[in-house]
C-alpha cells in the first residue's frame, strides 16, 4: 500500500520527505538515511550481530576450507 500512494505521489509530481528506515522519524542530512547517530549506530550493531544478513550461496567451495589448508595459487601460467 506503501508503494501505492509514493507511486502516486511521483506521478504528481510531490516530493515525499525522506524517513529513517528504523524509527520513521524525518531523516537527518548528516546520518542519511537515519534520523540520529542513534539510529545509525543501531543499524550498524545489527549488521555486525548478525541480525541482517545477505543471501547468497552457502556451499562456497573455496572458502569453506581455512587459509593454512589451502594450495598457494599456481603463476607458472
Amino acid at each position: 500500500m506503501a508503494r501505492a500512494k509514493k507511486a502516486e505521489a511521483d506521478k504528481a509530481g510531490v516530493k515525499q520527505k525522506a524517513v529513517c528506515s528504523l524509527c520513521g522519524k524525518p531523516v537527518d542530512p548528516a546520518y542519511k538515511p537515519f534520523c540520529s547517530k542513534r539510529c545509525a549506530d543501531l543499524d550498524l550493531n545489527r549488521w555486525l550481530n548478525g541480525a541482517y544478513v545477505i543471501a547468497g550461496d552457502s556451499s562456497d567451495e573455496e572458502g569453506d576450507e581455512p587459509l593454512a589448508e589451502r594450495e598457494p595459487p599456481r603463476d607458472d601460467f
